[in-house]
């Protein structure tokens, strides 16, 4: 049950993974003034997001590991309406997005990034983990399948930290990586900025549409069981 449980949340795991905004928004605390002490406490609250969503997600639906329980039908509902959702956002995202020849911008919350304060820091990994709708959704879905695989006890936390591990990856590998590697990391992580901010429009639409219609899937397998 344990495989069953983390095989049906790699693709959440790997979507929250893949934000390009979080990436971002660590890059340039990294790179600032205070990137050796900043970085780190953005990483911490970024898993500690992650952690506070699922914590809320077993307390509401801890009992949908039966079939039958109200809670696995309430949680197969908002699959199907979370999936439609996270499609039409992608279909969305894809219409408005960046041409060729316009200028992509760093949104204005993120200029003054790299001389963040420790506490904005903090608080900062915090909200664009836990307070972010898409990794939200992501997360609640994640657990839902863990729960619905029917794991209990040291079963249920191992497939919850690897979770946050897949989930996190980024966020800390980047950490990681500019504390281990110096300059020759700073400027590999501002290449891989670079690259996320030019194509964060196709990212989110590649996350988007195809963990929508795996959502939207299994809420209506579900439903027809």
């Amino acid at each position: 049950m344990l495989l069953q449980a983390i095989g049906a949340l790699l693709p959440m795991a790997f979507a929250v993974a893949l934000s390009p905004f979080p990436l971002i928004g660590v890059v340039l605390i990294l790179v600032g003034g205070h990137g050796r002490r900043n970085g780190p406490l953005f990483a911490v609250g970024w898993v500690a997001g992650l952690a506070a969503i699922a914590a809320l997600v077993v307390l509401v639906l801890s009992g949908a590991d039966d079939p039958d329980s109200p809670s696995s039908a309430v949680a197969d509902w908002l699959r199907v309406f979370v999936g439609a959702v996270l499609i039409v956002l992608g279909m969305r995202k894809w219409w408005v997005r960046p041409r060729a020849d316009d200028e992509v911008e760093v949104p204005r919350w993120m200029a003054s990034l790299d001389d963040a304060t420790v506490g904005r820091a903090l608080v900062l990994g915090v909200l664009l983990s836990g307070a972010n709708p898409k990794n939200f959704v992501l997360t609640a879905s994640a657990v839902t399948s863990i729960i619905e695989a029917g794991v209990h006890g040291t079963e249920f936390a191992v497939a919850m930290i690897v979770f946050a591990c897949l989930g996190s990856c980024t966020v800390v590998g980047a950490v990681i990586a500019h504390l281990a590697g110096g300059r020759h990391a700073a400027s590999f992580l501002d290449r891989v900025r670079q690259f996320m901010v030019a194509n964060s429009a196709v990212i989110m639409v590649l996350v988007l549409v195809i963990l929508g219609a795996t959502i939207l899937g299994n809420g209506l397998s579900g439903l027809g069981r």
